[in-house]
């Protein structure tokens, strides 16, 4: 008797479970009927052909016109930014190190070659400054010592030890002479001004070029290695845009060619130019090598190397299937373009004509003289008329048909 109780419980949990199951498949089941059901009238309503009166198309300006073949200009995009040459960038380091007693410009000022930038103090100037004084009266006596000896070897009155040593002297203090002269030199000290015996104990750091004053790393009252940048200089005059190009369109890019340039970041503004020379190895790992162009620049935009920019270089002509820029319009991240369904026809009792428009996926390419390049995803008959002009009232008829179911 107890076992039986034992199976009736089994049983009736078991029945319980596949009962529970049962539903949840039913419902899952019409849930997905439900879906595909959707699916199906979503996709329905994407193909539902709208119907156009003749009058209606005039009221609102459309017009009809068919898929044609045009010579539009091909480009190659490509994304970089602007740069200026080697030349025209310096890091200002001193030639000797100092005191930083003085720094005579402000970031962004526009300074020319030779303008004093920064002065330095070191107690080791003044000390170059008596070497090269030393050396130059050393040279003196050994001059006149070596042309004194050279007499008295040619009157054989002199002895040949004696004559090789002056020479030997002369020869020596020219050397460190003009080596002295040399240093003093390059760290910018006025070897006139020594001569007439003015000794001093500041440097002035000048300019190498002419250019922006960029970043100013010396500050007043630090030290000043002979290897430290003090501050940069930018020439924006010779900027230039360097364009990453990938391989599959390298040999579409040549120098000479055009460039219309969209500064991303300022408001798309546009400029044009000219590829001058395309480098012959690739970027690190990528598949792309640097063409550099040439920017024409007659309203003085501010340009400022860093600015990153995208691309068309114009490389050539291509007949392709093309229509109006009217003819496009783009929903949900597509492209579209209306197209007749069939002939026009007429209602019973009516004279007016009414046309049928479908909606057909395209593929935008290139955009010049007024027309797109386009290609069809769907096979369409040749002869096909489509909304060249207007096609944004067919689309504002499907948002506004959409949001009203």
């Amino acid at each position: 008797m107890i076992m039986k109780f034992k199976l009736s419980l089994v049983y009736t949990g078991l029945l319980k479970y596949f009962s529970v199951l049962s539903i949840f498949f039913f419902f899952a089941a019409c849930n997905e009927n439900a879906e595909r059901k959707e699916e199906t009238v979503n996709e329905s309503s994407q193909q539902e052909a709208l119907e156009l009166s003749e009058q209606q198309m005039n009221a609102v300006g459309i017009t009809l016109g068919k898929i044609e073949f045009k010579n539009l200009k091909s480009v190659v995009k490509a994304n970089g930014q602007l740069e200026v040459p080697p030349q025209n960038k310096a890091e200002v380091q001193p030639m000797a190190g100092g005191i930083v007693k003085k720094i005579s410009v402000l970031e962004g000022n526009y300074v020319r070659k030779g303008q004093p930038l920064v002065t330095l103090e070191n107690p080791g100037f003044i000390q170059i400054q008596q070497d090269y004084l030393a050396s130059k009266n050393a040279l003196s006596l050994a001059a006149k010592e070596y042309e004194r000896q050279k007499e008295l070897m040619d009157a054989k009155a002199g002895t040949g030890k004696v004559f090789q040593q002056a020479e030997s002297n002369y020869l020596a203090e020219q050397l460190r002479y003009r080596t002295l002269t040399s240093q003093l030199k390059q760290m910018g000290f006025s070897i006139h001004a020594l001569d007439k015996g003015h000794v001093i104990t500041q440097l002035t750091v000048a300019a190498p070029i002419t250019g922006v004053v960029g970043h100013i790393l010396a500050t007043t009252g630090s030290f000043a290695a002979s290897s430290q940048t003090l501050l940069t200089i930018t020439d924006n005059s010779r900027i230039h845009c360097d364009l990453l190009v990938y391989e599959k369109d390298l040999f579409k890019v040549k120098s000479g060619q055009k460039v219309e340039f969209i500064l991303t970041n300022q408001n798309n503004q546009r400029i044009s130019g000219v590829i001058y020379g395309i480098n012959k190895t690739f970027e690190n790992d990528t598949k792309a090598v640097i063409a550099h162009a040439r920017i024409d620049n007659p309203s003085n935009m501010n340009l400022i190397p860093g600015m990153y920019v995208s691309a068309l270089i114009k490389v050539g002509n291509q007949t392709t299937t093309a229509v109006p820029l009217d003819a496009i319009i783009t929903a949900q991240e597509k492209n579209y373009i209306f197209m007749a369904d069939n002939q026009p026809g007429k209602k019973t009792g009516e004279t007016e004509k009414l046309f049928h428009f479908k909606q057909v996926e395209v593929v935008t390419g290139v955009s010049d003289l007024g027309y797109t390049e386009i290609t069809l995803l769907h096979d369409i008959p040749k002869d096909a008329l489509i909304i060249t002009k207007g096609a944004f009232y067919l689309q504002s008829k499907i948002s506004g048909s959409g949001e009203e179911e």
